[in-house]
């Protein structure tokens, strides 16, 4: 189960009920506390309950209360009894033993890329770090590259995971951070009857990291609406309280700032706020040359100070002649040429996508039955879903080897056949793992019986970047699969890619009629917004999928389609569009 909140080292459990995401946080503590004292197993058993835990639907307090928690895949007898300790105290005395016996600073250093337990542990032992900044200045010493196994190549790969991290920041994934913000603009709105509240910020333009949260209010008392924003519960600091601005910082250390603006300025406020930097600088430029003056409350003729518009955003941007340009491209590249010549993407939605290619199940690392991701796909509207497990490949996630694809396969075609009354197609597919010669670990015959293959690396990321890119081509000219999936290979602020430069991939997917994956799991979003740009003008087609290991994370589609957008992706871009007839054609059709 892939993680993607932050580790928080320096956890305080508050006394009082606890909400899915700290008994996630705090299981997750346990599994790093764990793995630093060398335990086996027990880690991956709990980061797995940790991520099932938060990807729940719902309170987990009812299943406290009828006695059910452990029904919760992955929750055993011992867990659920700390999840009762954890929900009925607010604290956890197994987590305080655990800290009480681990080296402190240990887990911050896990948080680097490329320090696991076992590093971590040799860097405490051998040269007594117990911090980055500690671990940095011994780097700048060239004290580690001394350590017996380590060497210059290792000590520069840590210094890399460092840099990488700290250039993350302070900033949340787009998954982690759109659902509090949209829970926020609702509180805000039910709260302020008949106020008009947008979000705004790279949030709206649906950015894989968030700085801060952007919220707009207009139509509404100035002092009412600061007395809302400030009094939301999670709440816990107030930076600034004014009639027009307000900040707060929540609980879980994001940071929100609120504008207030009066209804005639609302749309120049949301154009003005949602950014970019570089998009505000080019349209103040068309303003300028067009003798008007644009601002966050409206859009003015310079010479008579006349208001020409800012109530809402098509009217500014018909103001100077443009179509309303979608927040997802305003990045300053090339939009407004785009928009002023009538070549707009006509961008891809939600609506378009008519299933999910890329889904796990219990038969290898995931923690549904068939059966469940097949009814959450009906009750997403989806008309199909690809069940996608690991191969014999990948040990670690509980491969399947070809026998036991071939009993998955005939479950799927039951389950499918059980689901009266909906239409919906289970395809039958797995995820295959790319060896290091390019070949695939399954053989060729057994992978011409399933619906869709996905190809992917989950090993060897270290090679020589022009090995590996020729790994992949060699992979993708097979002619064996139908998608690549992340292809890159990132984690969002804890992985560099494997591979950076993607031309000839791009060529060869358009080459061999392979679609690449736009992973729509929020710590990859791999591919990324302007990739996705780069491979449709190689012409080659995209495909978005899940990765789900969980129904809960099926929902992740739809960051999946804000990046598309970010891409420039239209629906016949991307082969989830097609109906399932459609798409069963174009995957035989490429095969052929």
């Amino acid at each position: 189960m892939k993680t993607y909140i932050r580790i928080e080292r320096d956890l305080e459990l508050e006394l009082g009920p606890m909400g899915k995401k700290e008994i996630a946080r705090a299981f997750r503590e346990i599994a790093d506390l764990l793995e630093l004292q060398g335990v086996a197993f027990k880690p991956q058993a709990y980061r797995r309950a940790a991520g099932t835990i938060e990807a729940m639907e719902g309170d987990i307090h009812p299943l406290l209360e009828e006695g059910r928690l452990e029904e919760i895949p992955g929750v055993g007898k011992a867990m659920a009894s700390k999840i009762r300790e954890l929900e009925e105290t607010g604290d956890l005395d197994y987590l305080h033993r655990l800290r009480e016996t681990t080296p402190s600073g240990l887990v911050e250093l896990m948080r680097i890329p490329d320090v696991g337990p076992r590093t971590a542990v040799m860097l405490h032992r051998e040269l007594g770090v117990e911090s980055i900044a500690q671990l940095k200045e011994a780097i700048d010493a060239h004290r580690v590259r001394e350590m017996k196994g380590f060497g210059e190549k290792m000590e520069g790969r840590i210094l890399s995971g460092i840099e990488l991290l700290e250039s993350a920041g302070g900033r949340a994934l787009l998954g982690e951070a759109l659902p509090i913000a949209e829970e926020y603009a609702a509180y805000m709105k039910r709260s302020l009857d008949g106020a008009r509240v947008s979000l705004a910020g790279s949030i709206r333009r649906g950015k894989e990291t968030i700085g801060d949260i952007d919220i707009l209010v207009s139509g509404a008392d100035p002092s009412r609406a600061s007395e809302v924003f400030t009094s939301y519960p999670t709440v816990d600091r107030i930076l600034a309280s004014g009639s027009t601005k307000s900040s707060v910082i929540l609980s879980n250390s994001m940071q929100v700032d609120l504008r207030v603006v009066g209804p005639e300025s609302h749309g120049a406020a949301l154009q003005y706020f949602t950014g970019s930097k570089e998009h505000n600088v080019a349209m103040r430029k068309v303003g300028v040359e067009r003798g008007m003056k644009l601002n966050e409350y409206g859009l003015f003729e310079r010479e008579s100070g006349r208001v020409v518009a800012g109530a809402d955003e098509e009217g500014l941007y018909a103001a100077f002649d443009l179509p309303w340009i979608p927040p997802e491209l305003r990045e300053g590249a090339g939009e407004i040429e785009a928009a002023r010549k009538g070549v707009l993407p006509e961008l891809v939605t939600r609506e378009d996508i008519k299933g999910d290619l890329h889904v796990h199940s219990e038969w290898s690392d995931g923690s549904d039955s068939i059966e469940a991701v097949a009814e959450t796909a009906v009750a997403m509207g989806h008309s199909y879903i690809a069940v996608t497990d690991h191969s014999q490949g990948l040990r670690i996630a509980n491969g399947l080897s070809p026998e036991r694809v071939r009993r998955q396969v005939h479950e799927i075609r039951r389950v499918e056949g059980s689901l009266v009354g909906h239409s919906v197609r289970i395809l039958a597919g797995l995820e295959v793992e790319i060896t290091k010669d390019g070949s695939l670990d399954m053989p060729s015959s057994l992978l011409e019986e399933l619906d869709i293959v996905i190809g992917s690396v989950h090993s060897h990321l270290r090679m020589d970047p022009s090995e590996q890119v020729e790994r992949v081509t060699r992979a993708i000219r097979s002619g064996q699969m139908d998608i690549l999936a992340h292809p890159t290979g990132r984690l969002i602020g804890r992985r560099e890619p494997s591979l950076s430069d993607l031309s000839e991939i791009f060529r060869a997917a358009s080459d061999s009629r392979v679609a690449l994956e736009l992973n729509s799991f929020p710590d990859r979003l791999d591919l990324s917004g302007g990739q996705c740009r780069l491979a449709k003008e190689a012409g080659a087609k995209i495909s978005l999928g899940t990765d789900s290991h969980s129904v809960d994370h099926l929902g992740f589609i739809r960051l999946g389609v804000l990046t598309a957008r970010r891409g420039w992706l239209e629906p016949s871009d991307i082969i989830n569009t097609l109906s399932a007839d459609n798409l069963l054609a174009h995957l035989e059709g490429r095969r052929s």
